[in-house]
């Protein structure tokens, strides 16, 4: 996997990470003109869109957010793991499950981070130096609300030439099965990897750049 790197590679990004990581510039999108009612409880989303890490990461920082895992979608349970996942052959995505208070953040909101930051949604089967169907930008809605919600918005950002090539997110069904306990927190526990200095720090700075009303402190 192009995420784990020789040590003789990976210096030059540990030396970076003893820095401030430049911030990924997010992509100026308008915010959906629809979205799920807030309820009263807790309400969860699932998304796929390249490496979990970095996903979880960037929905760690939102406002609002209560949790964030790392896990696969879109395959079947015998198949929920690092190493069948990484065959590219299960039909799984890495994905994370957030779970959300409605009433600070909404589900448009969301996505409106995940098009905007979070990930690519332009990348076919891929994000940034990862290849392969388990990287593709999928959202796999929760209720029918949420699919109203998220096909309209991809609607209404291809309308407006948000992106300079089309979006390529698609919606899928598929249970959401949580991954290993390693994979849990990684951008936390490992501010020093070379991955997350290289793909993640840049993009949760960028987050916070360009969402600083979104930001929890």
């Amino acid at each position: 996997m192009t995420r784990f790197l020789t040590f003789a590679a990976a210096l030059p990004l540990l030396l970076a990470g003893c820095g401030t990581a430049e911030a990924e510039r997010a992509v100026p999108i308008p915010a959906a003109a629809h979205d799920v009612p807030a309820s009263g409880g807790l309400q969860t989303a699932v998304l796929a869109g390249g490496c979990f890490w970095g996903m979880e990461a960037v929905f760690q920082q939102v406002k609002g957010v209560r949790d964030v895992v790392a896990g696969y979608a879109g395959g079947t349970p015998q198949t929920a793991n690092y190493e069948a996942v990484s065959s590219e052959t299960t039909r799984h995505a890495e994905a994370i499950r957030i779970t959300y208070d409605p009433r600070v953040v909404s589900y448009a909101t969301l996505l409106r981070v995940y098009f905007s930051i979070a990930h690519d949604p332009t990348q076919l089967n891929r994000q940034g130096p990862d290849s392969g169907t388990s990287y593709r930008s999928a959202i796999f809605p929760q209720t029918p609300e949420q699919r109203a919600v998220a096909a309209a918005y991809i609607a209404q950002l291809g309308q407006a030439h948000a992106f300079t090539q089309p979006i390529v997110t698609r919606l899928e069904p598929g249970r959401f099965y949580l991954a290993e306990t390693y994979h849990q927190d990684f951008f936390r526990r490992n501010p020093a990897h070379p991955y997350i200095v290289r793909w993640d720090k840049p993009k949760v700075a960028g987050f916070r750049a360009a969402f600083p009303q979104l930001a929890a402190r």
